[in-house]
């Protein structure tokens, strides 16, 4: 499908695997000037050639950059210039129950997961606004609604991203800026990869008998009952970034398989 992205400019923040890395393959396979970010040049330089490989046309550069560190985003922006897309996708997670979640933890995640995204808005929205053309995607989780009760500093960071998103669109009335978040559910990440293998080796069964198992005692409210591939988020992504979105603005897109439940 032709989304119209042809020569456009998008930043995806965390984007060396998993969500972010699908976005980014399919952005370039769009056409579009796709800039990925990561935390090391080696991971960099690695997901530039897994795209390259794929589509050897591809126009695809990295910049190195630590969210945690407001000096390293600086820098980021400062490198990035005009943007006409911004995916805010990095994030990170600490699995703890609420009297084990330091403060420190709570800095940390809310430092990378919310910040980095208002950091970068703040920045880019005016270029966008001026231009009277951009899309800003905020990637939320389904434990933004579901809230776990070993997650809840993370689904609290993910909550957040959900009213900055709501609110920044509020700031592009009657313009082609649109602003949205969406909402991934279990997804087949390197993490949930990894996890389900150390299950499967610590309980001396198939993956996807944990994976099975997943879906029946702990994410049972899901309908999909299997883990969504970072493909299949990336393709709802990549709608929201192109001009064939014009009409989604303010929106909370759900991609979680049905897991929360609700007509809303």
């Amino acid at each position: 499908m032709n989304y119209k992205l042809k020569d456009k400019i998008a930043f995806i923040s965390g984007s060396t695997s998993g969500i972010g890395f699908a976005i980014a393959k399919m952005l370039a396979g769009e056409g579009a000037n796709v800039i990925i970010n990561g935390r090391t040049k080696e991971r960099l330089n690695q997901a530039i050639k897994k795209i390259s490989d794929i589509y050897p046309n591809a126009k695809v550069t990295g910049i190195v950059a630590d969210f945690k560190d407001v000096n390293s985003i600086n820098q980021l922006i400062r490198e990035l210039g005009a943007v006409d897309i911004l995916i805010n996708n990095v994030g990170i997670f600490t699995s703890q129950f609420f009297n084990t979640t330091t403060d420190e933890d709570w800095y940390n995640m809310f430092e990378v997961n919310v910040m980095s995204g208002v950091r970068l808005s703040r920045a880019l929205l005016p270029g966008m606004l001026q231009n009277n053309w951009g899309r800003i995607i905020f990637v939320s989780s389904e434990c933004a609604m579901l809230v776990p009760e070993d997650l809840i500093a993370y689904s609290t960071t993910k909550a957040a991203l959900l009213s900055i998103s709501r609110g920044l669109a509020q700031t592009t009335k009657g313009t082609k800026v649109t602003v949205n978040s969406v909402v991934p559910g279990s997804t087949l990440s390197e993490g949930a990869k990894r996890f389900l293998k150390d299950q499967a080796e610590k309980d001396q069964i198939s993956e996807k008998e944990v994976a099975d198992n997943f879906f029946k005692n702990v994410r049972t409210t899901s309908l999909l009952e299997r883990f969504t591939t970072p493909e299949e988020i990336a393709n709802a992504v990549v709608f929201l970034s192109s001009p064939l979105s014009s009409a989604t603005n303010g929106a909370t897109i759900k991609l979680e398989g049905g897991s929360v439940p609700g007509i809303l």
